[in-house]
């Protein structure tokens, strides 16, 4: 169906304490890479992930701009680096997502909007955040089709709504002193319907 518009979360791995991992088996990486991947629009990669597609580690913000050319060159529009391990400008207490979107125009003209969001670290574990954050970056790509600073904005502030109200739900379950477990921390996503709407933006994006 042509019509479709298609978005892949390539979920194969992640990096704890700058190691790389995959967690699910190995033979998978050739169907995300020759079959899914290409017949996507929108990818929704972490570091690990994306570096896991294109056999390119990513060290730099550069590097990561090249790794999201690669990806794009296999098919989807619109590629969005949801996590890394780079150094953000603003400082170790907030992490760096990384966006393309790259459209040809009739004349056969390419225009690219590259931007980067760096969003507070939250201090706890989730279940879910890759599965809230595809679908939040579909609705507002669908809203948003030729703005992608806006899209991310809207994605990551209505993410950061939810995280903060789940982590302050989750302390106050858990009881002074203690930390919650992975039940009190199941996402608050009822709760912030109107955040998950029309969220207020509170993280701004940067064009590269």
């Amino acid at each position: 169906n042509l019509n479709l518009f298609t978005v892949c979360d390539p979920v194969m791995g992640d990096k704890w304490n700058g190691e790389g991992s995959m967690y699910v088996p190995k033979d998978l990486l050739p169907v995300y890479r020759d079959k899914v991947v290409p017949v996507a629009d929108i990818i929704t990669p972490n570091q690990f992930e994306a570096e896991l597609l294109t056999g390119r580690k990513i060290y730099t913000e550069k590097d990561a701009l090249e790794v999201m050319d690669m990806l794009h060159a296999m098919g989807p529009e619109t590629v969005v680096i949801t996590s890394s391990d780079l150094q953000a400008p603003l400082g170790n207490d907030y992490l760096i997502a990384l966006g393309s979107h790259r459209k040809t125009k009739a004349d056969g003209t390419r225009i690219t909007q590259r931007i980067r969001v760096e969003s507070p670290k939250v201090d706890a574990v989730f279940v879910g955040t890759g599965d809230l954050f595809a679908a939040m970056l579909l609705a507002w790509t669908h809203k948003h089709p030729n703005n992608l600073k806006v899209a991310c904005e809207k994605t990551v502030s209505a993410m950061q709504h939810v995280l903060q109200r789940t982590i302050k739900s989750a302390k106050v379950q858990a009881g002074e002193g203690n930390k919650p477990n992975s039940a009190q921390l199941e996402l608050r996503m009822v709760q912030s319907k109107k955040d998950i709407e029309n969220p207020e933006i509170i993280v701004k994006a940067t064009v590269l």
